[in-house]
């Protein structure tokens, strides 16, 4: 609350006029809070479906600017980014999403828990389906020493 002081008559000497001005400063400070809390919260809203994937350990390629994912969940739905489609309807779709036709390079990522048959299987329709660039997404790992027969199965 601010007051005004000077001139003041001797009937109002007590009396301080009130300032009807908003003080901004708390206003300011409680948009900086949430500008901080959406900046934190902004990276953690774009996560993707849940899928456990295996660790490889070559080098990551180059990711495009808007990649194109297939990805097999553990319950063995498909989806298209975030979308999810019918396994009959995978194609089409991809078709429909695509901007640059067949050429562009499609990531596919399968859960760990999913058989081979049914990885094999998109590979297939995708195929089928005239899309040949398919890159398979895995998580970033330590390299172990795969010259030894017995590496894998020893623990140090």
């Amino acid at each position: 609350m601010a007051v005004v002081l000077g001139d003041l008559d001797d009937d109002e000497e007590d009396d301080f006029e009130e300032a009807h001005d908003i003080n901004v400063t708390p206003f300011i400070d409680v948009m900086l809070v949430l500008l901080i809390i959406f900046m934190v919260a902004a990276p953690l809203s774009t996560v993707d479906l849940p899928v456990d994937l295996p660790t490889a350990t070559a080098m990551p390629d180059k990711r495009p600017d808007k990649p194109t994912y297939v990805t097999i969940q553990a319950d063995l739905a498909v989806a298209i980014n975030e979308t999810p489609v019918k396994r009959v309807d995978l194609v089409r779709t991809l078709d429909a999403m695509s901007a640059n036709g067949k050429d562009q390079r499609i990531f596919l990522r399968a859960d760990r828990g999913v058989p081979y048959g049914e990885l094999m299987d998109v590979l297939e329709r995708l195929r089928l389906g005239g899309y040949s660039k398919i890159a398979l997404v895995a998580l970033e790992g330590v390299p172990q020493d795969h010259g030894r027969p017995d590496a894998a199965l020893t623990t140090p």
